[in-house]
């Protein structure tokens, strides 16, 4: 079966691309079931149509989610940073946000010892599969006369093999590089995590006044659900009694988003309060109350949010 979609013509739903296999595409689905939009249970489903919100979620090749947004076939897609721009397709897209998620570094790497900045690769040769966002990074680097290799996977071994005398990939670790006896070597080339992308046309181009406003309100209420997630996954709920005396230290504690919630207690010396935190902070802003008086501090997980 083709990877690749058939595209209704109906201009009425937003169409939205997802990866369909890889490291980003599980953490894209569990993302987008959190906003709450329908997602697959089979991995062979190609196409999804989410009646209840108006979406239909097209599963794709990584490599191509940029493509096929950047093109105007689909309105909006999800794909990471360094996907986007190797394919070159920022005057039909627009990265609209950070996902928070698929975090990686692009470096350069080269025998151990060999190179130690990017100027050095100058008239030489490095193998990358990223090699058009590589190609357009050595141009505004000023570095000139590098020959960049193509190759799809393994580039670790391309040194070895004779192929390139560097490569640029994507480095979690540096496990792998080490094992092959290479090392990183100058700044980042990028720093990449998942990203939503939008196109800057209307999809077909043929849609008319009506299906694009529809287009605009749906792609607006995609962004605001995700930018919940985000922040529902970053922050909890606190809940804690402090007397009306040692409030404002309190309130300095833990000022909330914009301020925090405080409600009368049947004892007139006390207040209740609530307000959103980091998630990380939780036991030291815990630590914190306590020591400033407040009793009954709870802490429960958001669901989602809107803000």
């Amino acid at each position: 079966m083709s990877e690749n979609p058939t595209v209704p013509t109906s201009g009425q739903k937003l169409r939205v691309a997802v990866p369909n296999k890889g490291a980003l595409s599980e953490a894209a689905m569990s993302m987008l079931a959190e906003a709450g939009y329908l997602q697959r249970r089979d991995r062979k489903e190609l196409v999804l149509v989410d009646e209840a919100n108006g979406v239909e979620f097209f599963y794709l090749r990584p490599r191509d989610v940029a493509v096929y947004v950047g093109s105007g076939t689909l309105h909006v897609g999800i794909t990471g940073r360094d996907l986007f721009q190797d394919a070159r397709v920022d005057t039909g897209a627009t990265e609209i946000m950070g996902l928070g998620f698929g975090r990686s570094t692009f470096r350069l790497a080269g025998p151990q010892g060999t190179f130690r900045a990017a100027v050095d690769l100058a008239g030489k040769r490095v193998a990358t599969s990223y090699d058009s966002l590589l190609s357009h990074w050595f141009e505004t680097q000023d570095i000139a006369a590098v020959d960049v290799v193509h190759l799809d996977g393994a580039v670790e071994s391309a040194v070895r093999l004779g192929v390139a005398d560097a490569i640029a990939d994507v480095v979690e670790t540096g496990n792998t590089l080490k094992a092959a006896g290479m090392e990183v070597f100058g700044d980042p080339v990028m720093v990449s995590e998942a990203i939503l992308i939008s196109g800057n046309g209307t999809a077909d181009g043929a849609a008319g006044h009506d299906d694009a406003a529809a287009i605009q309100r749906d792609t607006e209420r995609l962004i605001r659900r995700l930018q919940g997630v985000l922040v529902a996954r970053q922050y909890v709920m606190m809940d804690y009694d402090i007397r009306k005396a040692d409030l404002d230290a309190a309130i300095a504690t833990t000022p909330g988003l914009e301020s925090p919630t405080i409600s009368p207690l049947a004892d007139p010396d006390w207040v209740a309060v609530r307000s959103m935190v980091p998630a990380k902070k939780t036991n030291q802003l815990m630590d914190e109350l306590y020591e400033l008086g407040a009793r009954a501090i709870l802490v429960t997980t958001i669901h989602a949010c809107r803000v």
